[in-house]
């Protein structure tokens, strides 16, 4: 097992505190990142940019520094040779946390990544979905080795501390308050339909624990990706998202990036000036600006093609934005909720969705479950479709053959599908109240 490093250490019976530098342009990673080194006894600095990590550095030169996958006044790739050139002894690290076999590797390199990885898990689930993402595997197994040795630090009373009552390894109290880690998030048993959203219909636990992710992260800024099958209510989650906010006094902004041709895509998120191309007769806000001041939901997401996917990190980043034909850039103030039912992290480790914009987008992670696992929530549905049915016609009953035959379908349309299957048995009853097998049918069903 790998021995914790501690970062502190005691030289002529005074504690010596390594410090690292943070270049990044998103305040929230910076200040995730900083909590956390800070719990491991670093002293932290933080660059918005490229210049003013430059300037920091050469005013006080750091052990460390963690620089983001873009800065947004230098470029990446001459930042980082000019910078390893001129300090050569600074362990630089990519945010992203991957293998760096250029420039110096730190004794504290392991510290440094666990504490990326800590940030990471602190705030998202979606770094524990794609682990090649972040580290190769021998770091990965680093990384195990290391949290195995900070839960044995925290078990021995003051093993490893220096002039202090917890470990050096010991995480601090703010962050794990505020945001414990995914596999403490349960459901409190005793819930029921009082905990639930009203957008959400069904009182299964994996229900139930949508909800509660919904009420956690709604009042905060935090992007959200929403993943989860065709069909499954994401932008139900969303616009439930929204209502509980602050910003629900203001507009949520929904755009399917798979249902407008590429070549129109991008005017229609970000606006465009007169001639700005053919048929550009008069100017146009985009969907982006258009949400100013409330929420911006960006649905399949996994469908925006690459090149936009550049432009759309930088808004992401900057919260700037620049319309198609125009030289001027506008500020837009938009909490930004994604959804997709493709295997984003997956593409990201691919290289077919950029892993950059990813890791924005996916701060928080809800998952929509699908219907087969939340079955026992049928029955509600039924009627809840029912009684949505029956406000402009007299409202119909179901009998148990054809509740019988509803349970033993797989559903591969979720709960849009079972909503079809209703609203066409409905039609084929005519004047019957009562729904029978006979009028189920899941044949011709639309999703």
């Amino acid at each position: 097992m790998i021995t914790a490093p501690i970062s502190a250490q005691v030289s002529n019976g005074r504690v010596r505190v390594r410090t690292a530098l943070i270049a990044s342009a998103d305040r929230s990673f910076r200040q995730r990142l900083s909590e956390t080194l800070t719990g491991l006894r670093w002293h932290v600095r933080e660059a918005e940019g490229g210049a003013d990590a430059w300037t920091q550095a050469h005013v006080s030169v750091p052990e460390a520094m963690i620089v983001d996958t873009w800065l947004p006044d230098l470029d990446l790739a001459e930042f980082v040779r000019d910078f390893r050139t001129t300090f050569p002894h600074v362990d630089l690290i990519p945010a992203s946390g991957t293998q760096d076999a250029q420039g110096a590797r730190g004794p504290y390199r392991q510290e440094l990544l666990y504490a990326l990885r800590r940030c990471q898990d602190t705030d998202t689930t979606a770094w524990n979905l794609a682990p090649d993402l972040t580290l190769p595997t021998v770091e990965r197994a680093e990384l195990h080795d290391l949290a195995d040795s900070q839960k044995t630090a925290n078990g021995a009373a003051g093993a490893l501390s220096i002039g202090h009552p917890t470990s050096a390894l010991a995480e601090p109290q703010k962050s794990s308050a505020s945001a414990p880690p995914p596999t403490q998030e349960k459901t409190k048993p005793g819930t029921g339909a009082t905990e639930r959203i009203s957008e959400l219909v069904g009182d299964a636990a994996c229900m139930l624990e949508v909800s509660r992710r919904i009420r956690l992260v709604a009042p905060r800024m935090t992007p959200v990706l929403i993943e989860g099958p065709t069909g499954s209510g994401k932008e139900l989650v969303a616009e439930a998202v929204h209502r509980l906010s602050s910003r629900s006094r203001k507009a949520f902004v929904a755009i399917n990036c798979a249902a407008i041709p590429e070549a129109l895509l991008e005017a229609e998120l970000f606006g465009h000036t007169r001639g700005a191309f053919t048929g550009a007769v008069q100017g146009r806000v985009g969907r982006i600006e258009a949400a100013d001041g409330g929420t911006l939901f960006l649905d399949e997401i996994g469908e925006l093609p690459l090149a936009l996917q550049s432009k759309l990190l930088r808004f992401v980043e900057c919260g700037e934005l620049q319309r198609v034909g125009d030289n001027e850039r506008v500020k837009v103030d938009v909490r930004i909720l994604a959804a997709t039912h493709r295997p984003l992290a997956q593409l990201a480790q691919s290289g077919a969705f950029r892993s950059d914009l990813y890791y924005r987008l996916a701060v928080f992670l809800i998952r929509t479950p699908s219907l087969i696992e939340h079955n026992q929530d049928l029955p509600i549905l039924v009627d809840h479709f029912l009684e949505k049915l029956g406000r402009q016609s007299p409202v119909k009953r179901i009998d148990q053959t054809a509740l019988a035959k509803l349970n033993m379908h797989d559903w591969p349309g979720n709960v849009r599908e079972l909503e079809h299957v209703l609203e066409r048995a409905v039609i084929l009853a005519g004047d019957d109240p009562v729904l029978t097998a006979c009028e189920i049918d899941f044949g011709t069903t639309v999703n």
